[in-house]
């Protein structure tokens, strides 16, 4: 169950988020908030997963009251002005949706917010020394994958490939994902579109990175962080 809050000066746009919100099982309103200020005392005694903010605001704007935050909650900005959408975003909102919208637009904002805390509870058990092992959703299926097992990462338009001891799987995240996820004294970017297992490399030479029978290519922006690891 995922808890949120509205933020929003208007009662009217508290009943549309709600009753579309009321639709998704998974999500329980747990305050409605008619200021920033109101909601700056309730995030001061409780936690949330996200919430819903408004820009236009009397006394506190929703992205100044953004800004006061050390520690903010996964944000979905709704407003009627498509103008401050890159401000927003700089800000690392999950999404900027503009009013009037629509359900599915409501939807698949939450998803950003649902995709983005289950990275971070990924990124904890793959960062904890308890766990080694996480899954992957490709082929229909949900694969675990043993860490030990991983060799490197290859991007594949929107999908990624995931190179193991003794299979490849095509997972459906991005690239971008797993170097989230996974721990940088373990894994590195070493090209745009490659993650390599560092424990897994047998040598490298000149720009490229030999890993079994594979030769993974040293992206020019990349290649500072490879040579850190043998100019220690």
């Amino acid at each position: 169950m995922l808890k949120y809050i509205i933020i929003d000066d208007e009662p009217l746009a508290h009943d549309i988020i709600q009753e579309l919100c009321s639709m998704l099982p998974h999500l329980q309103l747990v305050k409605n908030c008619y200021s920033a200020m109101e909601a700056m005392q309730y995030l001061n005694e409780n936690q949330i997963d996200f919430m819903f903010l408004d820009i236009n605001m009397p006394k506190l704007k929703g992205l100044d009251f953004l800004k006061t935050l050390s520690t903010p909650p996964k944000t979905i900005v709704t407003t009627a002005y498509k103008e401050h959408a890159l401000e927003g975003f700089e800000l690392n909102v999950v999404d900027y949706i503009l009013k009037p919208f629509s359900f599915n637009r409501l939807v698949k904002a939450v998803n950003k917010v649902s995709d983005s805390l289950v990275a971070n509870t990924i990124t904890k058990e793959i960062n904890s020394n308890t766990s080694t092992k996480f899954f992957v959703k490709g082929d229909k299926k949900h694969h675990q994958i043993d860490l030990k097992d991983l060799l490197y990462i290859e991007a594949y338009g929107n999908y990624t490939k995931l190179f193991l001891q003794e299979e490849m799987i095509i997972s459906h995240e991005k690239i971008s994902h797993y170097e989230i996820i996974l721990n940088e004294d373990n894994f590195l970017r070493v090209h745009k579109s490659f993650i390599i297992a560092i424990d897994k490399i047998k040598f490298i030479e000149g720009n490229r990175i030999l890993i079994g029978e594979h030769k993974i290519p040293i992206g020019q922006t990349y290649k500072s962080k490879v040579n850190k690891l043998y100019n220690t």
